[in-house]
C-alpha cells in the first residue's frame, strides 16, 4: 500500500486537523492533485481516511489513520 506521499498525505490531515481537499493537499504538500487524488482512494479503502462531503471530495484522517502514523497499526496489518 505505501507509496510515496501517503505519510505526507496522512500527517497533513492529522496535524491540521481539517477537511481537505486534493488540490488544497497539493498546493501543501507540493505533489500533484491527480497523485494525491489516486493515493486517497488507496487510503480510503484501507480506512485511512474518510470522505466527509460525499461528491464533495473532502477528506479527513480516521482513528485507523491516526493508529498507522503512530505505529499502532504496521502497513502489513491494513
Amino acid at each position: 500500500m505505501q507509496y510515496p506521499g501517503d505519510d505526507r498525505i496522512l500527517g497533513l490531515l492529522e496535524e491540521s486537523g481539517l477537511i481537505l481537499s486534493p488540490s488544497i493537499m497539493a498546493a501543501n504538500l507540493e505533489l500533484s492533485r491527480p497523485h494525491i487524488s489516486a493515493r486517497l482512494a488507496e487510503l480510503l479503502e484501507h480506512g485511512l481516511v474518510e470522505q466527509t462531503d460525499t461528491g464533495q471530495g473532502h477528506y479527513r484522517v480516521t482513528d485507523k489513520g491516526r493508529k498507522y502514523l503512530s505505529g499502532e497499526i504496521r502497513e502489513n496489518e491494513l
